[in-house]
Parts: C-alpha cells; structure tokens; sequence
C-alpha cells in the first residue's frame, strides 16, 4: 500500500469516528421538523433548491452542535464512566482535529443560509450563539435542557424563514412544540447520569429535581409540545392527516413515559432513540400528506 493511501485510509478513519462521536445519524430527529416546517411555509413542496440548502444548513449546524459540545466536555466526559470512551478522552481523535471539522461545518451553514436568503444568513450567528452556549449551561443552570431545546426548535423557524424570509406565528408555534419536546427528552437521557452531576457539580433537572420531580418535569413539557402542536393544528386550520399525526405523537410521548415509569432505565434506548426517531418523522409525513392533499383540493 502506498504512503498516499495510507494518509487517505487515515483520514476516512478520522471522518468515520468524527461521525460516530457526533452520532450523525441521530440527525433524523431535527431534519424532519426542519422539513415540517418548510412544507407548511411553502404550503406544499419547497423547491429542490430549497430543501437541498435546508438540509446542507441543518448538517452543518448540527455537526457544529455536536462537535463543539464533546470539544468543551472532553475532560467532563473522561471523568464519566458513560462517557470515558468518547473519541476524545479516549484519544481516538484529538481536539485540534476536531476543532477543524467543526469549522468546515460552521462554513457550511453559513453557505447554506446565505444561499437560503439574506435573513436566514443575518440570523446564523443567533443559531451559533445558543449552541455555543449550551455546551456550557451544565456548569451553571440546570436549564441546559431547555436552552438544547431551543438549539433545536432553531430547525423548524429556521425552515420556514428559509421559505418565506419571515418568521408568522404558526413558525413560532412549530419552534414551541420542538423546544418542549428536546428538553423533555433531553431531561429523561440526563438521567443517566444524575448521580455523576451531582458528585461533579453540574447541574441538569435530575441532579436538582431527582427521579420523580424530573419524570414530572419531563411529563409537563411533553404535555406543553402536544399543546403547542394543538395551535398550530387550529391556527392554519390543517386536516385530518395533520391530527391523526398529533394524535400518534401523543400516543407515543404516552408510551414513552410508560416505559420510563419508576425510573426505570432498562427501556431508556427505546424510549429515547426509537420513539422520538418515529415521532419527529411521522409529524413530518402526516403534515405532507395533509398539505398535498389540501392542495389537491
């Protein structure tokens, strides 16, 4: 094997952890809210255009997220026996490697939003701001789970300012029900790690509030984000295909709190990966049919 496919097979290598530190594909929980709210701007179908400088922003931002977050918890996660085989702590990758894809990252989504419109562009630094906030919230506010989720609801509002540069009511509410969502979830994962937080210092819902007041607190948000879905359903006066996808969320969101009942951790992976992977894209293929087919009319 040559010297220059030794480097090459090196920097697949990298790209391959750098994507599995990130855990890229968990990327299907914002990108079908992004498209939910890109499809209810454009009142059907955005262009292909569109859809591609959409999807090329959310990557980039995402990855940014993601990677800048494991840059500044490197040491926080080598302490943590969940976290200790991370790319970085466990020297598989090192800071300065990673620190260079999230600049081409952050390049990316900046390309996309200025190809997107001028808004959307002049907004970007608004969107990095809170990521580059969140990855410090642990430190001082147990709402790090709420500013996540306003990381998040940034998709959707982002979509529909893509499509329309400007951002009505109905965006607002989309973004709402997705801050509710992310940080419910995001409080239940964070139980994982209770114990570690409180005997570190950080905070985070259940170091504060423990197993029970964080379920509850997790309940109430996820309860908020089917309330902020219920106005957007009355508000643009959408279908029956757009409810029928509010109520399965619901049923999942129910479903996954019965799973977690008591505290129990066993079921954390379905309750976490599986149902909100289905729960952000069925919203998605229910809002689409019911737009097609309003359309059709």
């Amino acid at each position: 094997m040559s010297s220059q496919a030794g480097v090459e097979m090196t920097m697949y290598a990298r790209i391959k952890v750098f994507l599995e530190m990130i855990k890229f594909s968990h990327t299907i929980f914002a990108l079908p809210f992004a498209f939910t709210g890109a499809v209810l701007a454009a009142k059907g179908l955005p262009t292909l255009a569109q859809a591609g400088w959409i999807v090329l922003a959310m990557v980039g931002a995402r990855t940014a997220a993601m990677g800048l977050n494991r840059v500044i918890d490197a040491d926080i996660d080598g302490r943590n026996p969940r976290t200790a085989g991370r790319a970085i702590p466990a020297g598989l990758l090192g800071r300065g490697s990673v620190t260079f894809f999230i600049a081409l990252s952050v390049l990316l989504m900046l390309f996309a939003a200025r190809m997107l419109n001028p808004l959307c562009l002049y907004l970007s630094p608004v969107a990095l701001g809170f990521i580059f906030l969140y990855s410090y919230c642990k430190r001082f506010t147990a709402l790090a789970h709420v500013v996540l989720g306003i990381c998040l609801a940034g998709a959707p509002l982002g979509a529909w300012i893509a499509i329309r540069g400007s951002a009505e009511l109905p965006a607002f509410l989309l973004a709402f029900a997705v801050l509710f969502w992310v940080a419910g979830f995001d409080i239940l994962y964070a139980l994982q790690d209770m114990d570690f937080d409180r005997q570190s210092g950080l905070h985070s819902i259940p170091a504060k509030l423990g197993v029970t007041g964080s379920l509850w607190t997790s309940r109430i948000f996820h309860v908020l984000s089917c309330l902020f879905l219920l106005g957007l359903y009355l508000q643009l006066g959408l279908g029956t295909f757009f409810l029928a996808g509010l109520v399965a969320t619901c049923a999942m969101l129910l479903y996954e709190h019965h799973l977690l009942r008591g505290g129990n951790l066993d079921c954390l992976d379905a309750a976490f990966f599986n149902m909100n992977g289905y729960i952000s894209v069925t919203l998605f293929v229910a809002t689409l049919l019911d737009t097609l087919t309003a359309g059709a009319m």
